[in-house]
Order: structure tokens, then C-alpha cells, then sequence
């Protein structure tokens, strides 16, 4: 899609209309926030694993509590 040709023209173009010093700090503040965003993706990924962990301990505990519940009130058996 783009040439190297066009690549270089494009960055000349950028560092007359920029300058060197603001095309360097550009260049570092968008690599912070690719960073960043990275980072905040990572953390909302295991935010959601946590969240879904917790779950399914919810799940088993309450699982585990009927079935509890089912055995201590079950009636006696009695034989006639």
C-alpha cells in the first residue's frame, strides 16, 4: 500500500510542519499511550477473571449449601 518513497515524503513533511522537537515529544506521548491503553486493557482482562472467579465460587458455595440443606431436611425413614 505505501511505498517508501511516500513513507520518507510523509515524514519530511511532518518534521517541517512539526520540527524536530515537537515531532520527538509526539512520537513519546504516543508511545505512552499505547502503553497506557495496553496496560488498562491487561487490567480490565483480569478485573473480568476475577469477577468471574468470584462467581463461580458464589455458585459452588450455594450448590454446596443445598445440598446441605436437602440432606438435613429430608425426613426420617421409618418402616411400617
Amino acid at each position: 500500500m505505501f511505498d517508501t518513497k511516500m513513507l520518507l515524503v510523509i515524514l519530511a513533511i511532518a518534521l517541517v510542519v512539526f520540527g524536530t522537537k515537537r515531532l520527538r515529544t509526539i512520537g513519546s506521548d504516543l508511545g505512552a499511550a499505547v502503553k497506557g491503553f495496553k496496560q488498562a486493557m491487561s487490567d480490565g482482562e483480569s478485573e473480568e477473571q476475577v469477577k468471574q472467579l468470584k462467581q463461580q465460587d458464589k455458585d459452588a458455595d450455594f450448590e454446596s449449601a443445598a445440598k446441605r440443606e436437602g440432606e438435613v431436611k429430608s425426613p426420617p425413614k421409618t418402616s411400617v
